[in-house]
């Protein structure tokens, strides 16, 4: 009991545990450092100082002298103590022998056991927390009393004596009511939170499922460009081989050619020499008998056998090189035609003038449309647009095409894919705001990929003044480029298409001009 009874004489009053570097203040009662500094800058707020212990105010902020006699005896005191882990806390109320408590009552201050915590009131103001935690934070670091209260005005936990003092006035409730209120708009936060987390896991799995088959597509395309390369090098390589063996072959025959008339001339040569030694003999002889009666030496100039070899050497004494020339052509005709069947071409895009509106000039070569200077009297028909738009006379049902657009005449535009069955007056004939067209749209220095009124904005301006728009129609796929270098792709639009497509245009401003042509007159473009 001396030992409990010590205890509390060398509690600081502030923290309610043996004092560390305690000090005193001029009216006498002592603390620890930290935990008077720790008062003493709270009251410096509210502009006036006092000893949390008396209330004995000061006029200034009061010099703190150490207590070097008490400091030695609390640490005496704390080396005779066993562990407090060991020891634990004891209750309060049993003051015959020291029983472990169970719990810690902040309004009553006492620790209880098992036994005192069952006749303990249970009214709300009686907070019972462990008994080891520590009560620096439970109570007013000013007037020692249980934090009760919560002023909204300062976001601040107070005790009673608070609410007359520094926060009078001030709009005060109780602790479990303020801490409800909380719980309730953190829970608020919290389903939004949970309703962002499940959206942002939605929109995860959406751009990992347009990821897998984005790069299912690039593998796709990968292996088809791969293999029609190797296939080109492997005909490439067929056709090295063929046309290297026909020149080698004709190299042969030509050689052959001028060794066979070489061989031939080299007899000649001997022939022509055992003659000439024969007529050098006559005309050295004196005898002219013997000169006269010789036989004549033959022609010296065979025309036949020159022509005979001249016959020759024409006939293989030379490399067919338009013949190899011609080989060779056919052959990367032949390649480039089998390999390229299924690329895009170009369509030559005109202007139907029957749907344009007349808002719309057409030019004559029906390439170009801009916005007419005044109203152009063309007659009403069912396919006219009301709107600044016009399609195009060709329409594609099938097969793999491109057209090109020159954009820099406007800077209010739109180009794209349209069906014919497309309303022609009212909202729902605007190219982009139906499900019966596709379109990359241009208002002023913002562009937009736009179908059935959903607007996906591009986040940067198109760095070039040429667009161009491929179609793949079994494929279901309408694609926009910018031609800057490199081509730049913006957007590719999928769908299952149930009619033929036409090309549609609007222009509110200046004018803007079409490019392209088909090549060899395809069988899927119907006019």
């Amino acid at each position: 009991m001396a030992s409990a009874d010590l205890s509390q004489e060398l509690e600081c009053p502030v923290c309610l545990s043996i004092y560390t570097d305690p000090v005193i203040l001029r009216c006498g009662h002592n603390f620890c450092r930290v935990c008077i500094e720790r008062v003493l800058d709270t009251q410096e707020e509210s502009g006036g100082y006092s000893c949390p212990e008396c209330r004995e105010e000061f006029t200034e902020r009061p010099t703190l002298q150490r207590n070097i006699a008490l400091r030695k005896i609390a640490e005496s005191f704390l080396s005779t103590q066993p562990d407090q882990e060991e020891a634990g806390v004891f209750c309060s109320n049993c003051v015959d022998s020291s029983v472990k408590a169970v719990k810690y009552c902040l309004h009553c201050d006492v620790s209880l056991c098992g036994k005192h915590l069952r006749v303990h009131s249970k009214a709300p103001e009686h907070v019972l927390c462990d008994p080891n935690t520590s009560l620096e934070n439970r109570k007013c670091s000013v007037h020692k009393k249980i934090l009760e209260y919560y002023c909204t005005e300062d976001a601040a936990c107070i005790c009673v004596y608070c609410i007359a003092g520094q926060h009078r006035g001030h709009q005060v409730e109780m602790l479990d009511e303020a801490s409800e209120k909380k719980k309730k708009k953190l829970r608020n936060v919290l389903q939004k939170l949970m309703a962002e987390t499940e959206e942002a896991e939605k929109r995860v799995q959406s751009l990992e499922e347009h990821k897998r088959k984005a790069q299912e597509k690039a593998d796709g395309e990968t292996e088809r460009v791969t293999a029609l390369f190797r296939d080109l090098r492997r005909r490439l390589d067929d056709l090295e081989k063929r046309v290297l063996s026909d020149i080698m072959r004709q190299a042969q025959q030509v050689t052959q050619s001028y060794n066979d008339v070489i061989r031939q001339l080299e007899i000649k040569k001997e022939e022509l020499s055992r003659k000439m030694r024969h007529i050098e003999e006559l005309c050295n002889m004196t005898d002219p008998l013997t000169v006269l009666q010789e036989s004549d030496t033959g022609d010296l100039c065979d025309t036949e056998d020159r022509e005979r070899h001249d016959k020759q050497l024409h006939d293989g004494g030379d490399l067919d090189v338009a013949g190899i020339s011609h080989t060779l052509h056919t052959g990367l005709s032949d390649i480039m035609s089998g390999q390229t069947s299924g690329l895009p071409v170009y369509a030559d895009i005109l202007l139907d003038v029957n749907t344009a509106s007349n808002d719309l000039h057409i030019s004559a070569d029906r390439k170009t449309a801009s916005q007419a200077d005044r109203r152009q009297n063309r007659p009403k028909t069912p396919k006219r647009f009301q709107n600044d738009q016009v399609l195009s006379r060709q329409r594609f049902s099938s097969g793999r095409y491109y057209w090109e657009v020159d954009v820099g005449g406007s800077d209010k535009w739109t180009v794209g894919m349209c069906y014919p069955s497309m309303a022609r007056r009212g909202d729902q004939s605007v190219i982009g705001c139906n499900n019966k067209s596709w379109c990359l749209y241009r208002y002023y220095n913002q562009y937009s990929i736009v179908h059935d009124r959903k607007d996906i904005r591009l986040p940067d301006k198109i760095p070039s003044d040429r667009v161009r728009i491929c179609l793949d129609y079994e494929a279901g796929q309408i694609s926009f480029y910018a031609l800057c270098d490199p081509t730049r792709h913006l957007h590719t639009f999928t769908a299952a298409f149930t009619e033929p497509l036409h090309a549609g245009i609007s222009v509110w401003r200046g004018s803007i001009k079409i490019s392209g042509g088909i090549r060899g007159g395809e069988r899927s473009v119907h006019w």
